[in-house]
């Protein structure tokens, strides 16, 4: 006998893992005010550039010795950007237990070429972050994006080290609390945690990063979007609002409007518990149905933004075309959009759990979820 539908619908069915669900006061007519058609070189522009800089310290309780500048290309830019213009003075040390980690993997070995070493795990685990060399430099992701594992701490990154920490957060800025005593270059997007629009990432060094750039020249040449020195000093201009390349200011815009959002909820604080109960109900679902389970073995090392499901029903024989179809059934009744896992993730599903989703829109689909399965298993 089928399964009813249930009776209840989210209110906002985008769960995609990027770009990801807007703030839910978001309009776009709360966007009046970008300087559409004008310089970003324009007084006005560059302060909309700072501005949106200076509330990303305020929001993330960046060190004010840090710096951050807005970067062009998404998190993939700013981290090409740190790994061409820092590494190469030491060894590296490279990490990955997912897909995007692999990314700067191949990078390392295959076009800068430098001397390293690689530190993996499968999907759902975690590499041993204490079994590392830190007077080397180290490159990881904070938060798998899509494997749904990641750190649950800095504590195995000792606070004296000679080698530098390069560390991808974009999904996990603005959604967990970050060390930043431990991290010498943070990257991320802005279309991740605050929802914001595509093309810009986030740079932020911090002192030793700095010295780093002001005092080691790479043996390869850099693209002009890749420069961050100029004469053996740090391009202080890139870190006020004055971008290496045309910005759009209707994504500034944007970004700006996230930002307010996140503070009129109670800031990084905020945007963590919200994280952390759309999270938790997704884990209570799990808890309660046995044809279900997390992608991240251990509970601590659990992601709450791109939180990662498998199925495990013995009835399943192929778990690729049964997951596609879930998520296909959930679209197709426009109450989950996009939630289908990553194409290199083992198969299963994703779901986004970022503070800009609502825990009762999460709590309605959830039982979609189950009647997807019901229909596709009797199917």
């Amino acid at each position: 006998m089928a399964m009813t539908q249930p009776a209840t619908r989210p209110g906002n069915p985008r769960f995609s893992s990027g770009p990801c669900a807007k703030p839910p006061t978001h309009t776009l007519t709360a966007l009046a005010d970008a300087p559409l058609g004008r310089s970003h070189r324009a007084a006005v522009g560059k302060a909309k550039l700072k501005q949106a800089i200076d509330d990303t310290r305020d929001i993330l309780g960046v060190p004010d010795d840090y710096r951050i500048g807005i970067v062009p290309a998404s998190d993939t830019g700013a981290f090409e950007m740190a790994m061409w213009s820092l590494l190469g003075e030491r060894p590296a040390e490279m990490v990955a237990w997912e897909s995007f980690g692999a990314g700067w993997v191949t990078d390392v070995a295959k076009q800068l070429k430098i001397d390293h070493t690689v530190h993996t795990a499968d999907y759902g685990e975690i590499v041993d972050m204490a079994a590392l060399n830190y007077d080397n430099d180290v490159c990881f992701t904070w938060n798998g994006t899509t494997s749904g594992v990641r750190m649950a701490n800095g504590d195995a990154i000792p606070a004296t080290r000679a080698g530098l920490t390069l560390c991808d957060a974009t999904s996990a800025a603005f959604a967990m609390d970050l060390p930043w005593d431990k991290l010498d270059v943070t990257t991320f997007s802005w279309q991740k945690v605050l929802g914001g629009e595509a093309a810009h990432g986030m740079l932020i060094l911090s002192p030793r990063a700095v010295e780093r750039l002001e005092n080691y020249t790479p043996a390869w040449p850099l693209p002009k979007i890749f420069r961050l020195t100029k004469g053996g000093k740090l391009i202080e201009g890139i870190f006020v609002g004055e971008t290496i390349n045309t910005p759009s200011m209707l994504a500034v815009e944007d970004y700006l409007f996230s930002l307010n959002w996140a503070r009129s909820i109670g800031g990084l604080a905020g945007l963590i518990e919200r994280a952390e109960a759309n999270a938790r109900a997704i884990a209570d679902f799990v808890d309660q149905h046995d044809w279900i389970d997390h992608l991240a073995v251990d509970p601590a090392t659990r992601s709450t933004t791109s939180v990662c499901l498998k199925f495990t029903d013995s009835r399943i024989t192929d778990g690729a075309a049964f997951a596609k179809a879930v998520a296909k059934r959930l679209a197709d009744e426009n109450v989950a959009l996009d939630i289908g896992g990553y194409r290199d993730a083992p198969p299963g599903l994703r779901v986004w759990c970022g503070g800009t989703v609502e825990t009762c829109d999460i709590q309605a689909m959830l039982p979609w979820l189950a009647w997807a399965f019901e229909a596709e298993i009797n199917a």
